[in-house]
Protein backbone atom coordinates (compact mmCIF):
# COMPACT_ATOMS: atom_id res chain seq x y z
CA UNK A 1 0.00 0.00 0.00
CA UNK A 2 1.40 3.38 -0.99
CA UNK A 3 2.14 5.69 1.94
CA UNK A 4 0.23 8.58 0.34
CA UNK A 5 -2.83 7.75 -1.74
CA UNK A 6 -5.29 9.96 -3.61
CA UNK A 7 -8.89 8.95 -4.25
CA UNK A 8 -10.97 10.83 -6.83
CA UNK A 9 -14.75 10.47 -7.00
CA UNK A 10 -16.40 11.77 -10.17
CA UNK A 11 -20.07 12.31 -9.38
CA UNK A 12 -22.97 13.73 -11.33
CA UNK A 13 -22.90 17.02 -9.42
CA UNK A 14 -19.56 17.29 -7.63
CA UNK A 15 -16.08 15.91 -8.07
CA UNK A 16 -13.98 15.31 -4.98
CA UNK A 17 -10.49 14.17 -4.16
CA UNK A 18 -9.20 12.82 -0.86
CA UNK A 19 -5.48 12.53 -0.13
CA UNK A 20 -4.60 10.10 2.66
CA UNK A 21 -1.33 9.38 4.44
CA UNK A 22 -0.62 6.18 6.34
CA UNK A 23 0.99 6.49 9.77
CA UNK A 24 1.21 2.76 10.57
CA UNK A 25 -0.14 -0.51 9.22
CA UNK A 26 -3.84 0.36 9.47
CA UNK A 27 -3.75 3.96 10.66
CA UNK A 28 -4.14 6.93 8.35
CA UNK A 29 -5.02 10.59 8.34
CA UNK A 30 -6.43 12.93 5.70
CA UNK A 31 -3.91 15.52 4.50
CA UNK A 32 -5.99 17.14 1.77
CA UNK A 33 -9.56 17.22 0.51
CA UNK A 34 -10.65 19.12 -2.58
CA UNK A 35 -14.15 19.55 -3.97
CA UNK A 36 -15.41 21.22 -7.13
CA UNK A 37 -18.95 21.43 -8.45
CA UNK A 38 -18.64 20.41 -12.10
CA UNK A 39 -22.27 19.31 -12.72
CA UNK A 40 -21.07 16.68 -15.14
CA UNK A 41 -24.56 15.43 -15.89
CA UNK A 42 -25.97 18.91 -16.55
CA UNK A 43 -28.18 18.78 -19.62
CA UNK A 44 -27.71 15.04 -20.05
CA UNK A 45 -31.20 13.95 -19.04
CA UNK A 46 -32.64 16.04 -21.86
CA UNK A 47 -30.34 14.24 -24.33
CA UNK A 48 -30.81 10.55 -23.49
CA UNK A 49 -28.23 10.73 -20.65
CA UNK A 50 -25.44 11.81 -23.03
CA UNK A 51 -22.76 14.01 -21.48
CA UNK A 52 -22.59 17.53 -22.89
CA UNK A 53 -19.40 19.24 -24.03
CA UNK A 54 -19.26 22.11 -21.54
CA UNK A 55 -19.73 19.93 -18.41
CA UNK A 56 -17.18 17.43 -19.76
CA UNK A 57 -14.64 20.21 -20.23
CA UNK A 58 -15.25 21.44 -16.68
CA UNK A 59 -14.64 17.93 -15.38
CA UNK A 60 -11.51 17.48 -17.50
CA UNK A 61 -10.01 20.76 -16.31
CA UNK A 62 -10.79 19.88 -12.70
CA UNK A 63 -9.15 16.47 -13.05
CA UNK A 64 -6.05 18.17 -14.39
CA UNK A 65 -5.91 20.28 -11.21
CA UNK A 66 -6.57 17.26 -9.00
CA UNK A 67 -3.64 15.41 -10.54
CA UNK A 68 -1.43 18.44 -9.93
CA UNK A 69 -2.38 18.42 -6.24
CA UNK A 70 -1.77 14.67 -5.96
CA UNK A 71 1.67 14.98 -7.52
CA UNK A 72 2.67 17.92 -5.35
CA UNK A 73 1.68 15.93 -2.25
CA UNK A 74 3.80 13.03 -3.52
CA UNK A 75 0.89 10.67 -3.93
CA UNK A 76 2.17 7.30 -5.13
CA UNK A 77 -1.19 5.84 -6.02
CA UNK A 78 -4.34 7.41 -7.45
CA UNK A 79 -7.74 5.71 -7.49
CA UNK A 80 -10.35 7.36 -9.70
CA UNK A 81 -13.93 6.11 -9.66
CA UNK A 82 -16.94 7.45 -11.54
CA UNK A 83 -20.57 6.96 -10.61
CA UNK A 84 -23.98 7.71 -12.09
CA UNK A 85 -23.09 10.39 -14.66
CA UNK A 86 -20.55 8.26 -16.52
CA UNK A 87 -22.38 5.04 -15.72
CA UNK A 88 -25.52 6.24 -17.50
CA UNK A 89 -23.91 8.13 -20.37
CA UNK A 90 -23.71 6.35 -23.77
CA UNK A 91 -20.79 8.60 -24.71
CA UNK A 92 -18.79 8.14 -21.48
CA UNK A 93 -16.03 6.25 -23.32
CA UNK A 94 -15.08 9.45 -25.17
CA UNK A 95 -14.46 11.28 -21.92
CA UNK A 96 -12.63 8.33 -20.34
CA UNK A 97 -10.38 7.91 -23.38
CA UNK A 98 -9.49 11.60 -23.44
CA UNK A 99 -8.59 11.58 -19.75
CA UNK A 100 -6.48 8.45 -20.13
CA UNK A 101 -4.66 9.76 -23.19
CA UNK A 102 -4.02 13.35 -22.10
CA UNK A 103 -3.87 13.07 -18.29
CA UNK A 104 -2.59 9.48 -17.97
CA UNK A 105 -5.38 8.75 -15.50
CA UNK A 106 -7.49 5.60 -15.53
CA UNK A 107 -11.14 6.12 -14.61
CA UNK A 108 -13.07 3.14 -13.27
CA UNK A 109 -16.84 3.29 -13.70
CA UNK A 110 -18.39 1.49 -10.74
CA UNK A 111 -21.85 -0.02 -10.65
CA UNK A 112 -24.60 1.34 -8.42
CA UNK A 113 -24.23 -1.65 -6.11
CA UNK A 114 -20.49 -1.09 -5.84
CA UNK A 115 -21.11 2.56 -5.05
CA UNK A 116 -23.48 1.54 -2.25
CA UNK A 117 -20.95 -1.04 -1.05
CA UNK A 118 -18.11 1.50 -0.75
CA UNK A 119 -20.32 3.83 1.29
CA UNK A 120 -21.34 0.93 3.51
CA UNK A 121 -17.72 -0.18 3.91
CA UNK A 122 -16.73 3.24 5.22
CA UNK A 123 -19.72 3.22 7.60
CA UNK A 124 -19.10 -0.18 9.20
CA UNK A 125 -15.46 0.72 9.82
CA UNK A 126 -15.83 4.37 10.83
CA UNK A 127 -19.27 4.64 12.52
CA UNK A 128 -19.96 3.21 15.98
CA UNK A 129 -23.55 2.02 15.28
CA UNK A 130 -23.93 -1.68 14.34
CA UNK A 131 -27.30 -1.99 12.55
CA UNK A 132 -28.55 0.69 10.17
CA UNK A 133 -29.44 1.71 6.63
CA UNK A 134 -26.97 3.82 4.68
CA UNK A 135 -28.41 6.47 2.38
CA UNK A 136 -26.11 8.27 -0.06
CA UNK A 137 -27.88 10.93 -2.14
CA UNK A 138 -25.98 11.90 -5.28
CA UNK A 139 -26.68 13.93 -8.38
CA UNK A 140 -27.86 11.05 -10.53
CA UNK A 141 -28.71 8.26 -8.09
CA UNK A 142 -29.17 7.35 -4.44
CA UNK A 143 -27.45 4.33 -2.93
CA UNK A 144 -28.68 2.19 -0.05
CA UNK A 145 -27.06 -0.55 2.02
CA UNK A 146 -28.60 -2.63 4.78
CA UNK A 147 -26.12 -3.24 7.62
CA UNK A 148 -26.85 -5.76 10.35
CA UNK A 149 -24.42 -6.30 13.24
CA UNK A 150 -21.71 -4.60 11.18
CA UNK A 151 -22.21 -6.94 8.21
CA UNK A 152 -23.23 -5.60 4.80
CA UNK A 153 -26.33 -7.61 3.92
CA UNK A 154 -27.68 -5.88 0.79
CA UNK A 155 -26.78 -3.01 -1.52
CA UNK A 156 -28.93 -1.27 -4.11
CA UNK A 157 -28.85 1.87 -6.25
CA UNK A 158 -31.97 3.74 -7.40
CA UNK A 159 -32.27 6.37 -10.12
CA UNK A 160 -33.21 9.22 -7.80
CA UNK A 161 -30.65 12.03 -7.66
CA UNK A 162 -30.70 15.78 -7.23
CA UNK A 163 -29.71 16.75 -10.77
CA UNK A 164 -31.86 13.99 -12.27
CA UNK A 165 -34.91 15.30 -10.38
CA UNK A 166 -34.08 18.90 -11.21
CA UNK A 167 -33.95 18.29 -14.94
CA UNK A 168 -36.89 15.87 -15.03
CA UNK A 169 -39.28 17.75 -12.71
CA UNK A 170 -38.08 20.85 -10.88
CA UNK A 171 -37.26 22.77 -14.07
CA UNK A 172 -40.97 22.58 -14.79
CA UNK A 173 -42.00 23.30 -11.17
CA UNK A 174 -43.42 19.79 -10.92
CA UNK A 175 -42.58 18.93 -7.31
CA UNK A 176 -45.62 16.66 -7.05
CA UNK A 177 -44.41 14.63 -10.03
CA UNK A 178 -40.97 14.43 -8.42
CA UNK A 179 -42.47 13.12 -5.18
CA UNK A 180 -44.48 10.46 -7.01
CA UNK A 181 -41.37 9.42 -8.95
CA UNK A 182 -39.36 9.04 -5.72
CA UNK A 183 -42.11 6.97 -4.08
CA UNK A 184 -42.30 4.62 -7.08
CA UNK A 185 -38.53 4.14 -7.03
CA UNK A 186 -38.53 3.45 -3.28
CA UNK A 187 -41.04 0.63 -3.79
CA UNK A 188 -38.16 -1.24 -5.45
CA UNK A 189 -36.22 -0.88 -2.21
CA UNK A 190 -39.14 -2.24 -0.18
CA UNK A 191 -39.22 -5.35 -2.38
CA UNK A 192 -35.45 -5.90 -2.28
CA UNK A 193 -34.82 -5.28 1.43
CA UNK A 194 -36.54 -7.64 3.84
CA UNK A 195 -35.72 -5.37 6.80
CA UNK A 196 -35.22 -1.61 6.82
CA UNK A 197 -33.69 -0.39 10.12
CA UNK A 198 -35.07 2.64 11.94
CA UNK A 199 -31.61 4.25 12.04
CA UNK A 200 -30.18 5.85 8.90
CA UNK A 201 -26.51 6.68 8.42
CA UNK A 202 -26.54 9.57 6.00
CA UNK A 203 -23.77 10.01 3.40
CA UNK A 204 -23.20 12.75 0.86
CA UNK A 205 -23.36 16.53 0.53
CA UNK A 206 -27.13 16.98 0.80
CA UNK A 207 -27.37 15.08 4.08
CA UNK A 208 -24.32 16.80 5.53
CA UNK A 209 -25.81 20.19 4.61
CA UNK A 210 -29.07 19.30 6.37
CA UNK A 211 -27.17 18.18 9.47
CA UNK A 212 -25.22 21.46 9.61
CA UNK A 213 -28.47 23.42 9.44
CA UNK A 214 -30.04 21.31 12.20
CA UNK A 215 -26.93 21.67 14.39
CA UNK A 216 -27.06 25.45 14.04
CA UNK A 217 -30.80 25.59 14.68
CA UNK A 218 -30.43 23.54 17.86
CA UNK A 219 -27.33 25.48 19.01
CA UNK A 220 -25.43 22.24 19.19
CA UNK A 221 -22.24 22.69 21.27
CA UNK A 222 -19.84 20.72 19.05
CA UNK A 223 -18.80 21.89 15.59
CA UNK A 224 -18.16 18.31 14.45
CA UNK A 225 -20.20 16.67 11.69
CA UNK A 226 -19.05 13.04 11.64
CA UNK A 227 -21.25 10.90 13.94
CA UNK A 228 -23.62 13.79 14.68
CA UNK A 229 -27.06 12.30 15.29
CA UNK A 230 -30.52 13.80 15.53
CA UNK A 231 -34.12 12.77 16.05
CA UNK A 232 -36.07 12.96 12.80
CA UNK A 233 -39.45 14.01 14.21
CA UNK A 234 -37.93 16.79 16.31
CA UNK A 235 -36.39 18.39 13.23
CA UNK A 236 -39.12 17.80 10.65
CA UNK A 237 -39.85 21.50 10.35
CA UNK A 238 -36.40 22.11 8.82
CA UNK A 239 -37.16 19.67 5.99
CA UNK A 240 -40.57 21.26 5.41
CA UNK A 241 -39.10 24.79 5.31
CA UNK A 242 -36.58 23.83 2.64
CA UNK A 243 -38.99 21.81 0.50
CA UNK A 244 -41.65 24.54 0.60
CA UNK A 245 -39.28 27.49 0.15
CA UNK A 246 -40.20 29.72 -2.78
CA UNK A 247 -36.94 31.54 -3.47
CA UNK A 248 -33.18 31.49 -2.92
CA UNK A 249 -33.35 34.20 -0.26
CA UNK A 250 -35.48 31.96 1.94
CA UNK A 251 -33.01 29.09 1.52
CA UNK A 252 -30.11 31.38 2.44
CA UNK A 253 -31.97 32.53 5.57
CA UNK A 254 -32.49 28.90 6.56
CA UNK A 255 -28.72 28.43 6.35
CA UNK A 256 -28.15 26.80 2.97
CA UNK A 257 -24.70 27.61 1.55
CA UNK A 258 -24.23 29.00 -1.96
CA UNK A 259 -22.92 25.77 -3.52
CA UNK A 260 -26.03 23.85 -2.40
CA UNK A 261 -28.74 26.33 -3.33
CA UNK A 262 -29.44 24.76 -6.72
CA UNK A 263 -29.90 21.18 -5.49
CA UNK A 264 -30.92 21.36 -1.82
CA UNK A 265 -34.69 21.28 -2.45
CA UNK A 266 -34.38 18.19 -4.62
CA UNK A 267 -32.05 16.47 -2.15
CA UNK A 268 -34.22 17.33 0.85
CA UNK A 269 -37.33 16.03 -0.91
CA UNK A 270 -35.54 12.74 -1.61
CA UNK A 271 -34.30 12.37 1.96
CA UNK A 272 -37.58 13.45 3.55
CA UNK A 273 -39.52 10.94 1.44
CA UNK A 274 -37.12 8.15 2.43
CA UNK A 275 -37.35 9.00 6.15
CA UNK A 276 -41.16 9.17 6.04
CA UNK A 277 -41.64 6.02 4.00
CA UNK A 278 -39.48 3.89 6.29
CA UNK A 279 -40.43 5.56 9.58
CA UNK A 280 -36.84 6.47 10.37
CA UNK A 281 -36.36 7.63 13.96
CA UNK A 282 -32.70 8.67 14.01
CA UNK A 283 -30.17 9.97 11.49
CA UNK A 284 -26.44 9.62 12.08
CA UNK A 285 -24.30 11.80 9.86
CA UNK A 286 -21.23 10.30 8.25
CA UNK A 287 -18.36 12.53 7.26
CA UNK A 288 -16.96 9.60 5.30
CA UNK A 289 -18.32 8.06 2.12
CA UNK A 290 -17.38 6.49 -1.15
CA UNK A 291 -13.80 7.87 -1.23
CA UNK A 292 -12.99 6.48 2.21
CA UNK A 293 -14.68 3.23 1.19
CA UNK A 294 -12.47 2.91 -1.89
CA UNK A 295 -9.40 3.55 0.26
CA UNK A 296 -10.45 1.07 2.97
CA UNK A 297 -11.22 -1.55 0.33
CA UNK A 298 -7.53 -1.44 -0.58
CA UNK A 299 -6.10 -0.87 2.90
CA UNK A 300 -8.05 -3.77 4.44
CA UNK A 301 -7.87 -6.12 1.48
CA UNK A 302 -6.03 -8.79 3.52
CA UNK A 303 -8.13 -8.47 6.68
CA UNK A 304 -11.63 -9.25 5.45
CA UNK A 305 -12.29 -5.54 4.83
CA UNK A 306 -12.42 -4.83 8.56
CA UNK A 307 -10.03 -3.38 11.10
CA UNK A 308 -8.66 -5.98 13.55
CA UNK A 309 -10.69 -6.73 16.69
CA UNK A 310 -10.22 -4.16 19.48
CA UNK A 311 -8.42 -1.84 17.07
CA UNK A 312 -9.49 1.79 16.96
CA UNK A 313 -8.13 3.81 14.09
CA UNK A 314 -8.58 7.20 15.79
CA UNK A 315 -6.75 6.15 18.96
CA UNK A 316 -3.95 4.58 16.96
CA UNK A 317 -3.64 7.64 14.75
CA UNK A 318 -3.28 9.97 17.73
CA UNK A 319 -0.69 7.70 19.33
CA UNK A 320 1.23 7.63 16.04
CA UNK A 321 0.94 11.36 15.42
CA UNK A 322 2.10 12.44 18.87
CA UNK A 323 4.64 9.64 19.32
CA UNK A 324 3.34 8.73 22.78
CA UNK A 325 5.63 6.45 24.81
CA UNK A 326 4.32 2.91 24.36
CA UNK A 327 5.66 1.96 27.81
CA UNK A 328 3.76 4.76 29.50
CA UNK A 329 0.60 4.17 27.46
CA UNK A 330 0.63 0.44 28.25
CA UNK A 331 1.23 1.03 31.97
CA UNK A 332 -1.61 3.54 32.29
CA UNK A 333 -3.94 1.28 30.32
CA UNK A 334 -3.16 -1.65 32.64
CA UNK A 335 -3.64 0.50 35.75
CA UNK A 336 -6.88 1.92 34.33
CA UNK A 337 -8.39 -1.56 34.09
CA UNK A 338 -7.45 -2.35 37.69
CA UNK A 339 -8.71 1.00 39.01
CA UNK A 340 -12.05 0.80 37.18
CA UNK A 341 -12.74 -2.82 38.09
CA UNK A 342 -11.70 -2.52 41.74
CA UNK A 343 -13.74 0.62 42.31
CA UNK A 344 -16.78 -0.69 40.39
CA UNK A 345 -18.83 -1.26 43.60
CA UNK A 346 -18.41 2.46 44.35
CA UNK A 347 -18.91 4.08 40.95
CA UNK A 348 -21.38 1.53 39.50
CA UNK A 349 -20.47 2.51 35.92
CA UNK A 350 -20.97 0.09 33.02
CA UNK A 351 -18.56 -1.39 30.50
CA UNK A 352 -19.04 1.51 28.10
CA UNK A 353 -17.34 3.84 30.57
CA UNK A 354 -14.65 1.26 31.26
CA UNK A 355 -13.63 1.41 27.60
CA UNK A 356 -13.69 5.22 27.54
CA UNK A 357 -11.65 5.42 30.75
CA UNK A 358 -8.97 3.11 29.37
CA UNK A 359 -8.75 5.16 26.16
CA UNK A 360 -8.50 8.42 28.12
CA UNK A 361 -5.67 6.96 30.19
CA UNK A 362 -3.74 6.03 27.06
CA UNK A 363 -4.16 9.45 25.45
CA UNK A 364 -3.89 11.83 28.41
CA UNK A 365 -0.40 13.20 27.56
CA UNK A 366 -1.08 14.31 23.96
CA UNK A 367 -1.24 17.98 24.88
CA UNK A 368 2.17 18.10 26.54
CA UNK A 369 3.73 17.75 23.09
CA UNK A 370 2.47 21.24 22.30
CA UNK A 371 2.75 22.96 25.70
CA UNK A 372 3.41 21.14 28.97
CA UNK A 373 1.79 23.87 31.06
CA UNK A 374 -1.46 23.67 29.10
CA UNK A 375 -1.33 19.92 28.56
CA UNK A 376 -4.85 19.07 29.73
CA UNK A 377 -6.46 21.89 27.77
CA UNK A 378 -4.49 21.00 24.64
CA UNK A 379 -5.38 17.32 24.97
CA UNK A 380 -9.04 18.28 25.35
CA UNK A 381 -8.91 20.02 21.96
CA UNK A 382 -6.89 17.24 20.31
CA UNK A 383 -9.41 14.65 21.52
CA UNK A 384 -12.37 16.61 20.14
CA UNK A 385 -10.66 17.01 16.78
CA UNK A 386 -8.81 13.71 16.60
CA UNK A 387 -11.15 11.00 17.90
CA UNK A 388 -12.91 11.18 14.58
CA UNK A 389 -13.97 7.64 13.76
CA UNK A 390 -15.94 5.02 15.70
CA UNK A 391 -16.87 7.35 18.54
CA UNK A 392 -20.18 9.01 19.25
CA UNK A 393 -20.06 12.68 20.17
CA UNK A 394 -20.98 11.70 23.73
CA UNK A 395 -18.01 9.33 23.88
CA UNK A 396 -15.65 11.92 22.50
CA UNK A 397 -16.61 14.70 24.91
CA UNK A 398 -16.61 12.32 27.90
CA UNK A 399 -13.03 11.21 27.16
CA UNK A 400 -11.96 14.83 26.66
CA UNK A 401 -13.53 15.87 29.98
CA UNK A 402 -11.91 13.03 31.92
CA UNK A 403 -8.54 14.33 30.81
CA UNK A 404 -9.25 18.07 31.08
CA UNK A 405 -10.44 17.69 34.67
CA UNK A 406 -7.88 15.13 35.86
CA UNK A 407 -6.96 17.52 38.65
CA UNK A 408 -6.63 17.33 42.41
CA UNK A 409 -10.11 18.80 42.88
CA UNK A 410 -13.35 17.48 41.41
CA UNK A 411 -15.11 19.26 38.57
CA UNK A 412 -18.26 21.21 39.38
CA UNK A 413 -21.66 21.57 37.74
CA UNK A 414 -20.60 24.87 36.17
CA UNK A 415 -17.68 23.12 34.44
CA UNK A 416 -20.16 20.95 32.50
CA UNK A 417 -22.51 23.73 31.43
CA UNK A 418 -21.49 24.08 27.76
CA UNK A 419 -21.53 20.36 26.94
CA UNK A 420 -24.08 19.20 29.51
CA UNK A 421 -26.38 17.57 26.95
CA UNK A 422 -23.54 15.29 25.81
CA UNK A 423 -22.04 14.40 29.19
CA UNK A 424 -23.01 11.80 31.81
CA UNK A 425 -24.31 12.97 35.19
CA UNK A 426 -22.13 15.17 37.41
CA UNK A 427 -21.68 12.29 39.84
CA UNK A 428 -20.46 9.92 37.11
CA UNK A 429 -18.23 12.56 35.54
CA UNK A 430 -16.66 13.35 38.90
CA UNK A 431 -15.84 9.70 39.49
CA UNK A 432 -14.35 9.26 36.01
CA UNK A 433 -12.16 12.34 36.41
CA UNK A 434 -11.11 11.27 39.90
CA UNK A 435 -10.06 7.84 38.61
CA UNK A 436 -8.09 9.56 35.86
CA UNK A 437 -6.33 11.74 38.44
CA UNK A 438 -5.66 8.67 40.56
CA UNK A 439 -4.12 6.80 37.64
CA UNK A 440 -1.80 9.67 36.78
CA UNK A 441 -0.82 10.20 40.42
CA UNK A 442 0.24 6.57 40.75
CA UNK A 443 2.92 7.13 38.12
CA UNK A 444 3.88 10.67 39.10
CA UNK A 445 7.55 9.76 39.31
CA UNK A 446 7.44 7.77 36.03
CA UNK A 447 8.80 4.70 37.83
CA UNK A 448 5.88 2.49 36.74
CA UNK A 449 5.33 1.01 40.21
CA UNK A 450 3.37 -2.15 40.89
CA UNK A 451 0.29 -1.20 42.89
CA UNK A 452 -2.69 -3.04 44.30
CA UNK A 453 -6.09 -1.53 45.06
CA UNK A 454 -8.76 -2.66 47.44
CA UNK A 455 -12.01 -1.33 48.90
CA UNK A 456 -12.52 -1.60 52.66
CA UNK A 457 -15.82 -1.04 54.46
CA UNK A 458 -17.37 0.45 51.29
CA UNK A 459 -15.72 3.80 51.96
CA UNK A 460 -11.94 3.39 52.08
CA UNK A 461 -9.82 3.02 48.92
CA UNK A 462 -6.71 1.14 49.96
CA UNK A 463 -3.62 1.55 47.77
CA UNK A 464 -0.72 -0.76 48.44
CA UNK A 465 2.68 0.46 47.20
CA UNK A 466 5.73 -1.78 46.88
CA UNK A 467 7.91 0.67 48.87
CA UNK A 468 8.01 4.20 50.26
CA UNK A 469 7.43 6.59 47.37
CA UNK A 470 7.10 10.06 48.84
CA UNK A 471 6.24 11.88 45.60
CA UNK A 472 3.40 9.49 44.82
CA UNK A 473 2.15 9.42 48.42
CA UNK A 474 2.16 13.22 48.47
CA UNK A 475 0.09 13.38 45.27
CA UNK A 476 -2.45 10.85 46.52
CA UNK A 477 -3.01 12.78 49.75
CA UNK A 478 -3.98 15.89 47.76
CA UNK A 479 -6.70 14.18 45.68
CA UNK A 480 -10.29 15.17 46.36
CA UNK A 481 -12.45 12.04 46.26
CA UNK A 482 -16.11 11.63 45.24
CA UNK A 483 -18.57 11.34 48.15
CA UNK A 484 -15.70 11.89 50.56
CA UNK A 485 -14.30 8.40 50.13
CA UNK A 486 -10.97 8.04 51.93
CA UNK A 487 -7.66 7.04 50.39
CA UNK A 488 -5.42 4.92 52.61
CA UNK A 489 -1.83 4.14 51.56
CA UNK A 490 -0.39 0.79 52.54
CA UNK A 491 3.23 -0.35 52.30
Amino acid sequence: MAKITSIIDIGSNSMRMLVVEKSSRFSFNIINETKVQVKLSEGSYEHNASLQEIPMQRAFNSLESFISIAKELKSRKIFCVATSALRDAPNSSCFISKVKKELKLNIKIISGKDEAYYGALSAINLIKEKTFLTVDIGGGSTEFAYIENNLIKQCISLDIGTIRLHEMFFKNNDSLGAKQYIVEQLKILEKEFKIIPSIVVGIGGTIRTLSKIIMKKNQYPLDILHSYSYNVNSNKNIFDLIINSSDLKTLKNIGVKKDRLDTIKEGTLIFDTILNMFNTQEVITSGAGIREGVYLNDLLRNSNKRFPANYNISVRNLLDKFDISSKQSTYLRKNAVQIFDTLAPLHKLGNKFRTLFVIASKLHSLGSKLNFYKSNDNTFNFILSGLHYNFSHEDRITIAYMIKFSKRTLLLEKDMEIYKELLPSLENMQFLSFMMSLNLSLNKDLSYPNIKLNIKDDEIIEIKLEKNMYLIENELKKLQTPKNYQIKILL
